[in-house]
């Protein structure tokens, strides 16, 4: 089974939390909990960039901050220009869908940590895998074609529509998808969730958000020994952060976030991380 996107935690356990969602094939990511857009553009103010100019790769950042209500503003910061930020606006929201592409959508809802913060979901739009013997069947290759060709079945594209197949020439999407050379099925689903206090109104809000996922990443940073401290933090322990993934029964579930005062301890974090899966909410 291939997704569309390979998530990772950017840092180890204890470091900051964020997570990367790398897109296979594609020169694309996407990096949740980069914080406000002002934060963002100080960070790569404090380089000199004195390298870069227009005959530089053309990478470049968009970064979104939501303003909790119906606002997006966005902002991109390209290598060509040493970063220098350009507003792109402000685009009102019509759903909690923060970005919406052919392939994919992401969501976020808002949990209480003493002040507002995010959770993220990103959402592809349908799992399409090639069937191998299939391909072979057909006398086709393994190429960077069926990347696009992906696209055109997720984004349900006309059966008409030309697929260009390097030296074997063109096939119309609809004959590939006649010969059964791919299998679809529901789109990948990951949860990204740190920062939140042990309350019903947080659970609620991120056991929808995470309902099924395939992936949950979440916070757990505290024993349960500690759970006095955690609370007054706004923080869960690891055995919430555990009775959280089995309660929204998702596929994997990776504790992240830990507090420093544990170095040395991670697996008794695990460990009642793992307790937490078996137990589920009270």
């Amino acid at each position: 089974m291939v997704f569309l996107v390979q998530p990772r935690l950017v840092n180890e356990p204890f470091g900051d939390a964020g997570l990367l969602l790398n897109f296979r094939f594609k020169s694309r990511a996407i990096l949740f909990d980069l914080g406000d857009l002002a934060a963002v553009e100080a960070k790569l103010r404090s380089y000199t960039w004195n390298l870069l100019d227009e005959t530089s790769g053309d990478f470049s950042i968009i970064a979104a901050e939501w303003d909790l209500s119906d606002g997006l503003a966005r902002s991109r910061f390209k290598a060509r220009n040493k970063f220098v930020p350009e507003t792109l606006g402000v685009e009102t929201l019509a759903s909690a869908r923060l970005f919406v592409d052919p392939d994919f959508h992401v969501e976020a809802v808002e949990l209480d940590h003493g002040i507002p913060c995010l959770a993220f979901a990103f959402q592809e739009s349908m799992r399409v895998n090639v069937h191998k013997a299939r391909l072979d069947e057909l006398g086709l290759p393994v190429g960077p074609w069926l990347t696009e060709a992906k696209h055109l079945v997720r984004t349900h594209a006309d059966p008409d529509t030309i697929v260009t197949i390097s030296e074997h020439g063109d096939m119309k999407l609809g004959d590939l998808l006649s010969a059964k050379a791919f299998v679809t099925g529901p789109g990948e689903r990951i949860c990204y969730a740190t920062d939140l206090a042990f309350t019903e109104a947080n659970l609620s809000r991120l056991l929808a958000l995470a309902e099924g996922s395939d992936y949950l990443f979440i916070e757990g940073g505290f024993l349960d020994e500690d759970k006095a401290i955690a609370a007054s933090k706004r923080h869960l322990t690891a055995l919430q952060a555990g009775s959280i993934a089995a309660a929204a029964r998702v596929a994997r579930s990776v504790p992240m976030h830990f507090s420093p005062r544990y170095l040395g301890r991670e697996q008794s974090l695990l460990d009642e991380f793992q307790k937490g899966l078996s137990t589920g909410l009270a």
